[in-house]
């Protein structure tokens, strides 16, 4: 099912799908080959733009580049966010080549292994410990390359955030450290003689409901404030996390953002500045920021109907854009914004979007009222901006891996 919200994203001309500015079949044909997914730049120097508009001033943006790491695109929005977040030495490597300075590089997750810590380091990139055991990897790699690491701690809250896509703070979790253990990490950290210059607190994603977010950011303040106490220098560094969603299905309700700037101009430019008036707090977005510019076109390979369902195969599938099918932490599955990209406007029909793989996982949507198709016609798949490529199973079943464009 597509809404004319989603439609309105993107230009229509006489029934066909514009995408950065090209006709869907002229950029299909300037691609080469289907399936592929198309991120349109005016479309997130747009999504920038409005967040500058209402965030405060003060607040940095980073880029979670995990969301969508073509280097193409890192490239185009290290010219417009203040900082990079990363969460391998692979995508550090692409936010170093983007020009981002090592200092504004965060690296984030569980489980960095020795000789990626090593890399951060030598780079000058701001490792966000998540154990003491990345602590004394740490520590050794600063003394084997005679240079002072830059940490931050990654905490653990002691509270939760309800109505996120994926919950990553509160209870036993496999990120960051637990608040209570905190004092004792950083009282390690000091006595090493690292630079500690902060902390970093991201405890959901994809949440829609502004004051969820809210309260999780005043809540993290709180907590900061009392951790910073513990610190053997000033609290330079502040990442409150992200987590804003976007829409993805009928049901979805755009998150109200400037609900939570107004509530982010309150607490930064007063309670913060008063508080904590040394740190540089951090908002660190990715699918917010990139997730509504992207689609996932796909062709029409066969029609065909089975007792009384009109199935259409593409050449694409859940390999490419695994979230589409709802195999990627969804409890119930929800078709994603669908249409027939060189077809809108024309008679519709109910028909069923399958892949080409050998599975009956392999669903893109389920009975969708579409434009009336034929074999050859591009099916657009909304919302592809994030998540999509690189958080699919590319391998599964030997299909070739798509090809992307920033437009």
């Amino acid at each position: 099912m597509i809404t004319q919200e989603h439609v309105a994203r993107f230009e229509t001309v006489d029934g066909e799908l514009q995408v950065g500015g090209i006709p869907l079949r002229r950029l299909a044909a300037r691609v080469g080959s289907t399936p592929f997914f198309a991120y349109d730049r005016a479309q997130i120097d747009e999504r920038v733009g409005v967040l500058r508009a209402a965030l405060p001033a003060r607040l940095e943006l980073s880029y979670a580049m995990k969301a969508n790491p073509m280097p193409a695109v890192v490239q185009h929005l290290a010219d417009q966010v203040d900082r990079i977040d990363v969460a391998s030495s692979l995508e550090m490597h692409d936010a170093l080549n983007s020009g981002m300075p090592p200092e504004r590089i965060s690296f984030a997750g569980p489980g960095k292994v020795a000789a990626e810590i090593t890399q951060a380091v030598a780079a000058g990139v701001v490792v966000e410990i998540e154990s003491t055991t990345e602590l004394g990897r740490v520590i050794t790699a600063g003394d084997l390359l005679g240079v002072t690491p830059t940490i931050a701690v990654r905490v653990n809250p002691d509270f939760a955030v309800k109505g996120s896509g994926m919950r990553m703070g509160g209870g036993p979790q496999q990120f960051g450290i637990d608040s209570e253990q905190v004092p004792d990490v950083l009282r390690d950290a000091a006595a090493s003689g690292v630079d500690i210059i902060g902390f970093h607190v991201f405890a959901g994603s994809q949440n829609l409901q502004a004051e969820i977010i809210v309260e999780a950011q005043q809540r993290t303040v709180d907590l900061v404030e009392s951790l910073a106490d513990h610190l053997p220098g000033r609290l330079r560094y502040l990442n409150l996390g992200g987590g804003f969603g976007i829409p993805y299905t009928e049901k979805d309700r755009p998150l109200d953002l400037e609900a939570v700037g107004s509530a982010l101009r309150h607490l930064v430019d007063e309670e913060l500045a008063r508080r904590l008036p040394d740190a540089t707090p951090v908002l660190e977005l990715g699918r917010f920021l990139v997730g509504e510019s992207g689609v996932y076109v796909t062709r029409i390979v066969d029609r065909k109907i089975s007792r009384g369902v009109t199935y259409l195969v593409v050449d694409g599938g859940m390999h490419h854009q695994l979230a589409a099918s709802g195999n990627f932490g969804q409890a119930i599955r929800r078709n994603y914004p669908l249409t027939i990209g060189d077809r809108i406007g024309e008679p519709a029909e109910t028909a069923t979007v399958v892949g080409c793989l050998c599975t009956p996982l392999d669903l893109l949507g389920d009975k969708v009222e579409i434009p009336h198709a034929e074999i050859g016609d591009l099916v657009v798949i909304f919302q592809a901006g994030a998540y999509g490529l690189t958080a699919s199973p590319t391998a599964f079943l030997g299909h070739p891996a798509p090809t992307e464009v920033l437009v």
